[in-house]
């Protein structure tokens, strides 16, 4: 299975974001946005364009926060995967603990918030954060993510 992954797009409809995005996400077969899509007819657009799940971001209206969890975890060919948006601590430092302490038995995190891309195996689960699509802060390269879940789950980051 593999799943497409954006956070932090902050961004009002899904014709704002790269085609090259678009195109990735139209062919996976599930969608997960970690937060802070900014207007809710993202949400919209994301849910016509294929199998998705999400959760809210600091930076979402309530219109979308009355749709979305704050936190979320699926089961994916019997992994098991957490979504968070983790903007309740502020600062990225001591995100990892943070992140941990909320999930039990997972064997994969996705997050947003930090709009710095990162995949990386701690302690036997995937830390995995996409990044932003629409690359909102000038410092960071546009980049989503994509996971491959078969016999483990594997994380790639692609720059856009």
């Amino acid at each position: 299975m593999r799943i497409g992954v954006i956070s932090d797009t902050h961004t009002n409809s899904l014709d704002r974001l790269p085609r090259k995005v678009i195109d990735e996400l139209s062919g996976v077969d599930l969608i997960i946005h970690a937060g802070d899509y900014t207007e809710k007819k993202l949400l919209d657009d994301l849910r016509k364009l294929g199998n998705f799940k999400g959760v809210y971001g600091n930076m979402d209206s309530w219109e979308i926060r009355r749709e979305l969890p704050a936190v979320d975890a699926i089961e994916v060919g019997g992994f098991r995967i957490a979504v968070n948006h983790p903007a309740e601590g502020g600062a990225p430092f001591g995100l990892e603990e943070r992140l941990r302490t909320k999930f039990q038995n997972v064997h994969a995190i996705i997050f947003g918030h930090t709009h710095q891309a990162r995949s990386e195996m701690k302690s036997e689960i995937l830390y995995f954060n996409p990044g932003s699509a629409t690359g909102t802060f000038p410092a960071f390269k546009k980049t989503f993510g994509i996971l491959t879940v078969e016999n483990d789950i594997r994380g790639e980051i692609v720059k856009v």
